[in-house]
């Protein structure tokens, strides 16, 4: 699946997978020792997350349920939380760097196909 940023007519990513189940959403992106240039991860419902036991920083967008992005955060650090958002409807996980080589800001419209 790819991950596109529709405002700004960028690809965020070109292989996101989406985890949609409870113990897909709750292992996420731990126990990965990479997050390669192109991947993603799209946690369907998310409004937190946390970066524990991680081992690599990642950028971070929650968006909601018209798909409109309503925070980013770049190079989220290893054990931290994000704040939790009441209207996100789901969050996608980029490798860190993604939001300052493609930029994409609070209002973006994403598209996931």
């Amino acid at each position: 699946m790819k991950i596109i940023n529709l405002t700004k007519g960028v690809i965020l990513a070109e292989e996101a997978v989406i985890a949609e189940t409870f113990f897909t959403r709750i292992r996420g992106l731990l126990g990965k020792k990479e997050f390669r240039a192109g991947d993603a991860l799209v946690i369907k419902p998310c409004n937190s997350i946390h970066t524990f036991f991680m081992r690599f920083p990642i950028d971070v967008l929650f968006s909601d349920k018209n798909n409109r992005i309503i925070s980013a955060i770049p190079a989220l650090a290893a054990f931290r939380i994000s704040r939790v958002y009441f209207n996100a409807a789901y969050v996608v996980e980029l490798p860190a760097g993604v939001l300052k080589a493609a930029p994409t800001d609070i209002g973006d419209i994403l598209e996931i196909k």
